[in-house]
């Protein structure tokens, strides 16, 4: 029996780009279906919250993701351009946004052709691996797109006329994701159970190991 299992997700989250792969990996070994549900980053959804907890959290975070990163063998460098734009000297968080709206919509209308796991895994490699710099220019996404087996035209064209459809739908991956019990990423939501952070995926393995979880 095929076990449904959802993973929401922030494009601008470090530890979604350490955990996405993993779980992209353990998708294709196993029979599990997991769902990509694209959240907006807090920055977006309530920077209020972003910047009321303790000033030394930023710097803590910056810390734990490179170690992560580096004990799991995986490249990560801050991304150039960050999806954000944000000041972090004043904390402002401009309105205008040129990269984070985008970059979700595409994941959202990745997940409608049920191809969201495999888009974010590569998008997020671009955009997080420090392979490359100006990620959302020339064919960077293209190329990532084309090995999630999608047309980064298609997609960005439904980003455009679609727009409030997508957004709407990101707003109840949101909620679904409150519902659960948690409100960061990365979350797995596997039988209502929350699996929280990128040192949870073989935590949520072994729960689905428990329900049957068998080779493909």
């Amino acid at each position: 029996m095929t076990l449904q299992a959802d993973l929401f997700f922030s494009f601008r989250s470090p530890y979604s780009y350490l955990a996405v792969g993993r779980y992209r990996a353990m998708a294709e070994e196993y029979d599990v279906d997991i769902t990509l549900r694209t959240v907006m980053p807090i920055a977006i959804r309530d920077p209020d919250i972003l910047f009321t907890g303790n000033p030394a959290a930023p710097r803590y975070i910056v810390l734990d993701c490179m170690r992560s990163a580096q004990m799991q063998g995986i490249p990560l460098r801050w991304p150039r351009p960050d999806p954000v734009v944000q000041n972090f000297q004043t904390r402002e968080i401009p309105k205008e946004q040129p990269y984070i709206f985008r970059i979700s919509r595409l994941g959202q209308a990745a997940t409608r052709r049920g191809k969201g796991l495999a888009f974010a895994d590569e998008a997020s490699r671009v955009i997080w691996s420090g392979e490359v710099d100006n990620w959302h220019e020339g064919d960077h996404l293209a190329n990532a797109a084309q090995r999630a087996g999608l047309d980064l035209a298609e997609l960005d064209a439904e980003a455009v006329s679609d727009a409030d459809a997508l957004d709407a739908e990101i707003g109840e991956n949101q909620k679904a994701l409150e519902a659960a019990g948690h409100w960061g990423v990365p979350t797995l939501v596997f039988e209502g159970e929350p699996f929280f952070g990128q040192d949870r995926v073989e935590m949520a393995k072994w729960r689905m190991e428990q329900k049957g979880l068998a080779k493909r």
